[in-house]
């Protein structure tokens, strides 16, 4: 702990508010909220953690604080922090996987669809649907039973769905307003339970069909009665009432929380949500935390009643979501609060096993490497290859890992512009010094440790660059590959030396794999490159030949040789106007001549 953290500590507030974590690059990595700042951000200093806090601990170098008037003003303010910044130890819902939902259009004609995203718009959205298939079957039977509009736009003429009497066909004739209104107020009934009526209508009229001996019409009642008693009533627990409602339990252990949320919607329990993190503070407001981001940063529609469990403060929920907010005392909405609790220490039982080796992996690993070549713990790594045949099309690229993990959108693919076509170590430093100076025009984040797919003379290039030129203290070392073409050592160090490290051991096997990612992007892009040029360079100087000729050629004859060999009347088969087909003709009758 530095002397300008001790020294804050000393004058921290008294105050409700948030609290900013930086590391030493001042980028915010966690934000928190507190009812007493003082005695929330010491304890983070204080006492003895866990690794994972102990982790977090170890990156802070300077804090800010905000004070707020009230405990449910900082969760507000949290959330939005938390959005500002998104720093890398709060729990985000980003990933969070989306479910389905009915969604009446507001259309002047009405449609009917499924939508993974809930938008504040006009439209009345159900769900969310145990699976997609629930959801589609659901709109099939609603598809049948009621002629909205089922075109995305509106055709100049009827369709089959007019002729099958499942649409009222607005495009062609004119429709009251009041009959969508008497529809839309008829699906919403039977999506909010109305659904045993239209069950009983449809056994009515089935056994009507079977007695006239209307067999495919009564099999096709049967079978939609099927589908209202496999999607609408085969539910795994049942309320007395038909209230939305989504129920939350959570779970703690070892440093980590899971979160369990029950959906349950017409009475009935249709599906579940699963969220298992690393726990920074008190599980009470982590779990506030947790639910203003499930449903202020998410696609989660607000159901009509919260129930939370004991521990909770239901009026702050209850005052950032403007819901009703209830922690049940007794019957069956209490046993679901605990069902919702059980199910989340057997879930966090069941996976913290592996979410612990999945660390040890990759931010373990981190740790393992920084502590061999004596630096800082490298959690932004920034690794460089080089590609090209023969000197043609030569290419650079750069993959970043966080955490010991890939980070995709931070990829960078390079043409080199001034070094020779040959010379890999003009390549290098080429692009090094490009990367750099961007990263500090644009006050990019710095990476802990730059890795160079090369032995000691790229190593060089590299240093010169980023140390002599841009006199940025950033370790910077080479990975070496064997004659089999696999990770061999990595060289550390002015002058580079071997750092020993075991063939066995996480850090080497993350060497491996970003050895093996940045070589891959770099040989995929090269290929790209290489094979574009090869697909159209002797198409591209011919008069009249653009991107869709091109393409329309390729396809028409499979190779670029066949075009040449092609006369003008089979370039007119493929679709080319006769004065270029014959350009095209001539333009490789020239080129024959050149090359004689």
């Amino acid at each position: 702990m530095n002397d300008l953290i001790e020294e804050k500590l000393e004058i921290l507030p008294e105050n409700p508010g948030c609290y900013l974590m930086k590391d030493r690059q001042g980028t915010v990595i966690y934000v928190g909220k507190a009812k007493v700042l003082k005695n929330r951000v010491r304890s983070y200093f204080r006492g003895s953690h866990d690794g994972k806090t102990q982790r977090l601990v170890g990156e802070i170098v300077d804090f800010e604080t905000i004070i707020t008037s009230s405990d449910i003003e900082a969760l507000i303010l949290e959330l939005n922090l938390i959005k500002q910044y998104d720093p890398k130890y709060n729990v985000m819902l980003k990933d969070d996987k989306s479910y389905p939902y009915l969604k009446i259009t507001a259309e002047r004609h009405p449609r009917l669809i499924i939508t993974r995203r809930v938008k504040k718009d006009k439209g009345k959205y159900f769900g969310p649907y145990p699976n997609a298939h629930a959801a589609n079957e659901t709109k099939k039977l609603l598809d049948r039973i009621y002629p909205y509009r089922k075109c995305q736009t509106l055709p100049n003429r009827s369709c089959l769905y007019y002729h099958l009497g499942q649409c009222l066909a607005p495009c062609i004739n004119e429709v009251e307003e009041e009959t969508y209104k008497d529809m839309i107020t008829n699906i919403t009934r039977f999506l909010n339970g109305g659904y045993k009526e239209v069950k009983k209508e449809l056994t009515e009229k089935m056994t009507e069909a079977a007695e006239a001996l209307e067999f495919e019409r009564a099999t096709e009642y049967r079978d939609q009665i099927t589908n209202i008693e496999m999607v609408m009533e085969k539910q795994s627990m049942a309320m007395n009432d038909f209230t939305d409602r989504d129920i939350f339990g959570y779970a703690v252990d070892k440093g980590w929380m899971c979160v369990q949320v029950f959906f349950v919607r017409q009475g009935k329990l249709i599906e579940r949500d699963v969220s298992i993190f690393p726990l920074y503070k008190d599980p009470e407001e982590e779990l506030l935390t947790f639910i203003g981001q499930f449903y202020r940063q998410s696609d989660h529609l607000i159901p009509q009643e919260i129930f939370l469990p004991p521990t909770i403060d239901a009026d702050i929920v209850k005052q950032l979501l403007k819901v009703a907010v209830f922690v049940p005392q007794r019957g069956k909405k209490k046993d679901l609060v605990q069902l919702a609790m059980k199910n989340a220490k057997i879930s966090l039982s069941e996976k913290f096993q592996l979410i612990e080796r999945q660390e040890d992996r990759t931010i373990g690993a981190c740790e393992e490497l920084g502590e061999a070549m004596n630096i800082s713990i490298p959690l932004r790594i920034e690794a460089f290859d080089n590609s090209h045949t023969h000197g043609v099309e030569p290419v650079s690229a750069m993959v970043t890992f966080l955490d010991g993990k890939p980070s995709r959108k931070d990829y960078r693919k390079y043409k080199t512009k001034t070094a020779a076509k040959h010379d890999d170590y003009g390549a290098m430093r080429e692009v090094v010094r490009r990367r750099y100076i961007r990263v500090l025009n644009e006050n990019l984040p710095l990476p802990d440790l730059v890795l160079i797919d090369g032995g000691k003379g790229q190593i060089e290039v590299a240093r010169e660059v980023i140390e002599d030129e841009l006199g940025l203290p950033i370790p910077i070392a080479g990975l070496a590959k064997d004659d089999k073409h696999q990770t061999s050592e990595l060289l550390y160090g002015n002058p580079p030396e071997v750092i020993p490290l075991k063939r066995t051991s996480e850090a080497f096997y993350l060497l491996q794999r970003i050895q093996d990612e940045v070589h891959r992007f770099a040989i995929t892009f090269h290929r790209q490159r290489r094979g574009a040029k090869s697909i159209t360079s002797s198409l591209d100087n011919i008069p009249g030949i653009g991107p869709k000729r091109k393409i329309a050629l390729l396809q028409h004859f499979g190779s670029v040789k066949k075009i040449q060999e092609a006369n003008v009347n089979a370039l007119q088969e493929a679709g080319l106007p006769m004065k270029i087909a014959e350009s095209v003709v001539s333009h490789f009758q020239e080129e024959l001549q050149e090359k004689k």
